[in-house]
């Protein structure tokens, strides 16, 4: 599945969210919950392969949901660098499917067009990975990456493309193990200049089949 998304107005409910609640986890009583579960799966929690297993999900649910924010952004000033088109590829995260609470891996391009300065490339994988660090669809997070990588370039000139796979997909349900969901959501010049929208395109695709 693919789909496209031009920049417009930000929707507030796309805003990154705070990890104050998050923080906050109990993880005890997390781990007393997946014992729960465990017994109503007809497991035992208390056999010998199964011993600390709700001790190490809870821990490791309670560090998921915890990147960390997307740290201020290092922008280093460069005239030479105007106009020109910056791709960064290669970025691989994991979330987890809101709706099934199962693992999707996203691979992430993004590009811009700077205008004196230049982004700190570690900039990228970093707001990757905190947007990742949720309960997510691959739609939102695509557009909460452009929307935040504009607001640190203070331009909408941004566009950013996600290839995932989904267990949701791939190992329940249709059960379709080739499958891959693209969404692209392109802003300013990206939109409204269908060269350097190909030409964005054709470096994602050319990564992603690199892969």
């Amino acid at each position: 599945m693919t789909s496209f998304a031009t920049g417009s107005t930000p929707d507030p409910s796309l805003a990154p969210t705070t990890n104050r609640a998050i923080a906050a986890i109990d993880t005890g009583r997390v781990a007393g919950l997946i014992s729960q579960l465990l017994v109503e799966l007809g497991e035992d929690p208390s056999r010998e392969g199964l011993l600390g297993t709700p001790h190490r999900i809870a821990a490791w649910w309670s560090t998921f949901l915890s990147p960390g924010d997307a740290a201020p952004a290092a922008c280093f000033a460069e005239s030479r660098v105007s106009d020109q088109l910056v791709v960064v590829g290669g970025m691989s995260v994991w979330s987890l499917c809101e709706h099934h609470l199962l693992p999707m891996n996203l691979h992430v391009t993004a590009g811009y067009v700077p205008e004196g300065e230049m982004v700190g490339l570690s900039k990228f994988g970093r707001t990757a990975r905190h947007f990742a660090g949720r309960l997510q669809v691959q739609e939102r997070f695509t557009r909460q990456f452009a929307e935040h990588l504009a607001g640190v370039i203070g331009r909408e000139d941004v566009a950013v493309a996600v290839r995932g796979t989904h267990l949701c997909m791939n190992m329940r349900g249709v059960r379709m193990e080739d499958a891959r969901t693209t969404t692209v959501h392109t802003g300013g010049r990206f939109r409204s200049d269908p060269a350097l929208n190909q030409q964005f395109l054709t470096l994602a695709a050319a990564r992603w089949n690199a892969a």
